[in-house]
């Protein structure tokens, strides 16, 4: 099935929205599209604020992501990085895997490689496998005041 590129986002906040809600956490929406963050997640006394994305795996066999928001106009196309202390997670949907993948950005630089598939040369050393990021890490271990 064919999806637009704005659809492909939606589906992956609902896809969130599903993983949190059934791992226990309230799910609350900001009423503008100009936040940083997509959806903010509630349990236990503690607000999560979380950035979504929509992610495929490619022919390397991972999930690439880039820490920056981008858009277009008449004039061009624009990417700027994001500010990592605005938001306090990421969540990944990946639709090969039907999972979320949740990660801080701020323990990455500016992008992050989060791999599905074991590497072809059998590299284990600075690999990121999916699977670790599957559970959402502890608040203490994501927000730094």
């Amino acid at each position: 099935m064919e999806h637009h590129t704005k659809n492909k986002g939606d589906l992956g906040v609902l896809k969130a929205q599903v993983d949190l809600c059934s791992k226990g956490y309230v799910i609350l929406t900001p009423l503008s599209e100009h936040t940083p963050f997509d959806i903010v997640a509630y349990k236990s006394g503690e607000f999560i604020r979380i950035q979504v994305k929509y992610r495929s795996v490619n022919s390397k066999g991972f999930i690439f992501v880039r820490f920056s928001s981008s858009y277009s106009t008449s004039k061009g196309y624009y990417e700027n990085p994001i500010d990592k202390n605005e938001i306090d997670l990421y969540c990944v949907f990946c639709p090969e895997t039907d999972k979320c993948y949740y990660f801080d950005p701020k323990k990455f630089n500016s992008t992050v490689n989060i791999r599905i598939n074991k590497p072809l040369n059998n590299q284990s050393k600075n690999i990121h496998y999916a699977e670790d990021y599957l559970m959402i890490p502890a608040v203490n271990d994501i927000k730094t005041d």
